[in-house]
């Protein structure tokens, strides 16, 4: 079915202009629309201000002699200021909704050749929302005396043009090989995710939430997610990222949300806060599902509302910025438990992404272990190689059903960073790899893999690496049980009822509670800031 052709445009109070006896001498964008033998318009909305009501006469009149076929409908548009965005924007969206366009039957065209520079965008602007469901179209002077002069259209639909279609491939494909920090992976889901997360974070300032288990790279993910929002001009502001693993009691509220002078015992001075140093760029908070109760809340209206007040103070401040968040726990379960908020979940939940285990990608092993050694290059300046046969062995197992990798990335890095150490002359040999390997083995046995447990992992959180490693083998092993049971128990005392079942039946009077209080507080540990937790 031809359709009717049906054009919107704004009247040309300067080039549409021309003294009667030159009107038909020189080019009038307007006029020119109906001077030329391949466009046949059926109808002309021609908008204009009502000042300009005896132009748009004059004109209405010109193009009924030039296209008696053609009917023309002047539209009054009130704009007080054609250069103030808002205002122009807002009378042209107007005009819009309140036309009954009909696209089935009518092609619609929009003249951005007259009006002023702001008008022109509004069009575009409209047109490109499919507020004015058409396209555009330009007119230009003609080279030659006779012509009507040039007319073009441009369809907004960019799936049409093939090279601008293949420069934003190129550019997806460049912000997936910056998240990937140019690692040149080949497990199919993870770099479709990849490719999600490209479009989300160029397009997109909600929160971001990142699940995997400890090790997949959820933290050069971040970091990686603002790289790639600062090449795209999204953001201006500071990458702030903290481990909320590391805020313990009163101080968590200080260090993300910033407190006043004298707001309690020893706050000499004000303090600024993560969240305010975030402003205009992206905080990122690793281990979210540390955050106690009260913490979360305050983070939930400061997402939804960019406000917030310091500890100690009387008024709110603002801070503006985009929230990546990432842990290794379900959250969900942790909803469910009471111990993270279901609202600040929700509001978190619109865009999550997993990260897969290591183990699952094994075809991504081999330019890791590129990555890896690159990195090692850089820290050392020595280039270290693997023999064909030590790369070949080395593969062999991270990839085959002895590579557990329970510590994914972390596991794999360290690895690495010994081997490159160790290797003679900068060149990884058979024997390295095998030694290396029965290393893996005795780490990753059963005996071992109880000292990576829940336990294992929320002491080192708490205590941190290097105090947890100077603790007895004893002591780790039973401050790690001691830690699960407590995280999964609702109180003190039901934590007690569990870990001294069988002494607590010999005591007149067992007070479960007081005697884990006591255990804890050896470590440096406050039992009830680890229910919260």
């Amino acid at each position: 079915m031809v359709k009717d052709v049906v054009i919107f445009g704004m009247l040309g109070s300067n080039l549409d202009r021309m003294p009667r006896n030159e009107r038909w001498e020189r080019w009038r964008p307007t006029i020119s629309l109906f001077q030329r033998d391949d466009l046949l318009v059926r109808r002309m909305h021609l908008l204009h201000a009502p000042e300009h009501s005896r132009l748009c006469a004059e004109v209405v009149a010109d193009i009924q002699l030039v296209s008696p076929e053609t009917t023309v409908i002047p539209q009054e548009i009130t704009i007080q200021d054609p250069w103030d965005f808002e205002e122009v924007y807002g009378a042209l969206h107007d005009m819009a909704r309140s036309t009954p366009f009909n696209p089935e039957t009518e092609d619609i065209l929009v003249h951005i050749t007259t009006g002023t520079h702001v008008v022109q965008i509004c069009l575009f602007l409209l047109v490109e929302s499919r507020h004015i469901p058409g396209r555009l179209v330009q007119t230009s002077p003609p080279r030659s005396k006779g012509s009507p002069g040039g007319l073009s259209v441009i369809d907004l639909d960019l799936g049409r043009y093939d090279r601008l279609a293949a420069r934003f491939a190129t550019e997806r494909a460049e912000g997936a090989a910056l998240l990937k920090s140019g690692i040149p992976t080949q497990n199919a889901q993870f770099n479709a995710m990849m490719d999600e997360i490209g479009l989300v974070a160029v397009s997109s300032d909600a929160p971001i939430l990142l699940l995997g288990p400890t090790g997949s790279g959820k933290s050069q993910l971040a970091a990686q997610i603002v790289a790639l929002k600062r090449a795209r001009r999204r953001i201006e502001g500071q990458f702030v990222e903290v481990n909320c693993a590391t805020l313990r009691g009163d101080a968590a509220m200080s260090a993300l949300f910033g407190h006043v002078k004298g707001a309690y015992t020893g706050a000499v001075s004000a303090r600024e806060g993560l969240l305010r140093a975030a402003n205009g760029g992206v905080l990122f908070l690793d281990e979210v599902g540390e955050l106690g109760l009260d913490e979360q809340a305050t983070l939930l209206r400061a997402i939804e509302q960019g406000r917030f007040a310091p500890v100690g103070a009387d008024q709110e401040v603002q801070s503006r910025f985009q929230l990546i968040a990432g842990t290794n726990r379900d959250l969900y379960v942790e909803a469910q438990a009471g111990r993270f908020r279901a609202d600040l979940l929700a509001r978190m939940d619109l865009w999550s992404f997993t990260l897969p285990a290591l183990r699952e990608r094994p075809e991504d092993i081999e330019p890791n272990l590129d990555y890896e050694l690159e990195l090692v290059r850089r820290r050392s300046g020595v280039a270290v190689t693997f023999s064909a046969e030590a790369r070949a062995r080395f593969l062999a197992f991270a990839t085959g059903p002895e590579g557990l990798w329970p510590g994914n990335f972390r596991d794999l890095g360290a690895a690495v960073t010994r081997l490159a150490t160790l290797a003679p002359g900068g060149r990884v040999r058979v024997e390295d790899v095998e030694r290396e390997l029965i290393r893996l083995r005795r780490a990753w046995s059963p005996a071992a893999t109880s000292a990576t447990s829940t336990g294992d992992r929320l002491g080192r959180e708490l205590l941190g690496d290097a105090a947890w490693d100077e603790l007895d083998r004893f002591d780790q092993v039973q401050l790690a049980e001691v830690l699960r049971v407590v995280r999964e128990s609702p109180s003190l005392a039901a934590a007690g009822r569990v870990l001294f079942a069988q002494s607590r039946a010999r005591r007149g009077s067992p007070n479960d509670s007081d005697r884990l209080r006591k255990y804890l507080a050896g470590f440096g540990l406050n039992g009830a800031e680890l229910l919260r937790r």
